[in-house]
């Protein structure tokens, strides 16, 4: 399958200010696409752009809490119009925020919030971005999915319910967009290395997963061959479809 050049093309990464956001971001800049940078933390995006910009590349920032419809709108328009249109969406904002708790003992707002930052922010910037998109007369959108999504883990249910949402969102919109050529996926990447403790350095390292499997924990680098082949298929390439970087079967 032919590649598409990202040179020019403007796109926007959520949850780009650290991680694997901030890998991708960093990989699509120097592949020569315009980006946004955004998330909450205003300093750490900051930081990204600057480094972007530092090395040649085109970045803008935009703080955005993307569990909010307006601010969500307001980011997408604006680094659409700052770049005089958009390419591509990458909705990478996310995080499990209940952990081994069971259902009884879940509160109704950590529920909220869960399905919140990771289904219902997906929709938000969905929602801004697809105007843009059909105005280009073809795009990109790319999830960032999880292995839960796929087979849930009890005591994990919240996380495992919004991103099994985030999934079948994923294959519904994907067919909603074939009219327009705008394509739609899923990047599952598994286990990643995104927030070591105090004085841990991050490393690759084998681990224990579903069942008594072996995981490989990866760093956020890992990740971005994949997000590069998702941002540089045609707009004949594959689309409602879920690209793992796990070892283990969803």
């Amino acid at each position: 399958m032919s590649e598409e050049s990202l040179d020019g093309k403007a796109v926007i990464v959520t949850g780009s200010g650290k991680g694997i956001g901030r890998a991708v971001v960093e990989a699509y800049a120097k592949a020569g696409a315009r980006v946004c940078v955004t998330a909450r933390t205003e300093a750490q995006i900051s930081e990204v752009a600057e480094s972007i910009n530092g090395s040649g590349g085109k970045a803008i920032a935009i703080p955005c809490d993307v569990t909010d419809a307006e601010t969500v709108k307001s980011m997408v328009d604006q680094a659409a119009e700052t770049f005089g249109g958009l390419d591509m969406l990458f909705a990478n904002a996310g995080g499990n925020t209940v952990w081994d708790t069971p259902i009884e003992d879940i509160l109704p707002e950590q529920w909220q919030g869960c399905v919140d930052v990771n289904l219902t922010s997906a929709f938000y910037t969905a929602r801004a971005a697809i105007p843009h998109l059909k105005k280009r007369g073809a795009g990109k959108i790319i999830f960032t999915g999880s292995g839960l999504g796929h087979r849930g883990v009890v005591d994990l249910s919240v996380y495992s319910v919004a991103k099994a949402g985030l999934w079948h969102f994923t294959r519904l919109l994907a067919e909603e967009l074939l009219p327009f050529d705008i394509t739609v996926n899923e990047l599952v990447p598994g286990i990643v290395h995104t927030k070591p403790k105090e004085g841990e350095k991050p490393e690759r390292k084998l681990v224990g997963q579903l069942g008594g499997s072996k995981e490989w924990r990866k760093l956020p680098e890992d990740v971005v061959p994949l997000a590069m082949y998702l941002a540089t298929t045609p707009k004949y390439g594959p689309t409602g479809q879920s690209f793992s970087l796990t070892r283990r079967w969803l």
